[in-house]
């Protein structure tokens, strides 16, 4: 199931820039998804747990953790950024080139992507975003899957992702894209 789209029109981020903030929405391929309600108490704990590890884990070194919302816009080369037409919020992710930072957001490809996939968007981010993430160059992403304790991770090679990776959620997970970053799942699902 995807996500249902503000309209059949083809957008821009300049288009995306100008409307209400009271709902959002993320911007693929020029097609504009309006995000679910807020998120459950699961999905939050989980990716907040996430982006406490991986901040742990990066202090004192160049790469950066963030967490939604946060627009990330993923040009398909050097258009102008009023021309990208796909501006996404992972629910977790890492940067390590912080010149892709700018105070709109962020330019460029994450080095790491953790989506938390919930009954409502797990369609979505399994096909319309796991697309623009490997088109965009994301060099590791996670689809973690709460509710079945399982997380499939994609490794970019050679420009795509190889074969999908599944995990139990259990014990340590180390990111290969980010040296000394590891997720410790016990920890993640203490409840």
């Amino acid at each position: 199931m995807s996500l249902p789209k503000r309209d059949a029109a083809y957008h821009t981020y300049a288009d995306y820039l100008t409307w209400p903030e009271d709902a959002r929405y993320e911007l693929i391929d020029g097609a504009a998804y309006l995000m679910s309600p807020a998120p459950g108490r699961l999905h939050q704990e989980v990716a907040g747990e996430i982006y406490h590890q991986a901040c742990t884990a990066l202090e004192g070194k160049p790469c950066r953790a963030y967490i939604a919302p946060f627009d990330v816009r993923l040009p398909r080369s050097d258009e102008a950024d009023e021309s990208v037409d796909t501006v996404v919020q992972p629910d977790v992710f890492v940067v390590c080139d912080r010149s892709k930072l700018d105070e709109r957001g962020m330019r460029g490809a994450p080095d790491w992507v953790v989506e938390v996939l919930s009954p409502a968007t797990a369609g979505h981010d399994q096909t319309v975003k796991l697309a623009a993430y490997e088109r965009a160059g994301v060099r590791e992403l996670w689809l973690v899957h709460p509710t079945d304790h399982v997380v499939t991770v994609y490794v970019l090679e050679n420009r795509v992702f190889g074969r999908a990776a599944i995990h139990e959620m259990k014990g340590m997970l180390a990111v290969k894209a980010l040296p000394g970053v590891s997720v410790d799942w016990d920890r993640v699902l203490l409840r």
